[in-house]
C-alpha cells in the first residue's frame, strides 16, 4: 500500500478547498467530498513509497521538528494555491496547483533525500518532476474536467494558506499522525 509524506492547510484556507469539492459533489460531479474517511482532508503531498522504515521516520521527524522549531532551514510556513491542473490518464486528476516556493522545494528534496532508498517511489514525485498540488476529484472523465473547469473557474482565486501540520499516512494500517 502507500506510505506519504504530507502537509496539512490553516482551517480556513482547508474549508475554501471544501467548498470547492462540495461544489463539484453538488454538480454530481466526482470530488474529494466523497471520500468520507476520517482522514480525508485537503493536503500537498511532500513524498511517497510503498514502505518507509524505523531510521527513515526518526530522520523525517528530526528533519520537520529543524526546520520548523529548531529554524535550522527555512520550513514552508506559508504556500499559495493557483490555478487548476489536470493530470491526464483514463481517469483524470483535477487540483489546485501549489507555487512551487524554493522553501517547498527544498523541504520536498529534504525529504526525497531522507527516503530516496524507500521502495516504490513514484518518479513523478523526484525532485526536478514533482508538481505541487491538492486534488479536488480523482478518476475524471475528460468530460468532468471541461465541465469542473467551467464551473469552478468563475469564483476561482488564489489561496494564501498556511502550513498547519505536516502529517504521515500509513495506508497499511490506515492511520495518520502528525510529525514534528
Amino acid at each position: 500500500m502507500v506510505q506519504s509524506v504530507e502537509l496539512l492547510l490553516d482551517s480556513g484556507s482547508d474549508e475554501s478547498i471544501r467548498r470547492e469539492w462540495n461544489y463539484l459533489a453538488e454538480l454530481g460531479l466526482p470530488s474529494q467530498a466523497r471520500h468520507t474517511g476520517s482522514s480525508n482532508r485537503p493536503h500537498i503531498t511532500i513524498a511517497v513509497a510503498a514502505s518507509i522504515d524505523d531510521d527513515a521516520e526518526r530522520r523525517l521527524t528530526a528533519l520537520i521538528v529543524d526546520g520548523r522549531e529548531n529554524g535550522a532551514w527555512r520550513f514552508p510556513e506559508a504556500v499559495r494555491l493557483g490555478g487548476l491542473v489536470m493530470f491526464g490518464g483514463s481517469r483524470a486528476v483535477l487540483a489546485r496547483t501549489v507555487v512551487p516556493s524554493p522553501e517547498l522545494l527544498d523541504l520536498h528534496a529534504r525529504v526525497h533525500r531522507i527516503l530516496a532508498d524507500s521502495p516504490g517511489i513514484p518518479p513523478h514525485l523526484e525532485p526536478g518532476r514533482y508538481t505541487p498540488h491538492v486534488t479536488l476529484a480523482m478518476r475524471m472523465r475528460p468530460d468532468d474536467i471541461g465541465s469542473a473547469s467551467s464551473y469552478l473557474i468563475t469564483d476561482l482565486r488564489d489561496i494564501e494558506a498556511e502550513v498547519s501540520a505536516v502529517r504521515r499516512w500509513d495506508g497499511d494500517a490506515r492511520e495518520d499522525w502528525l510529525i514534528g
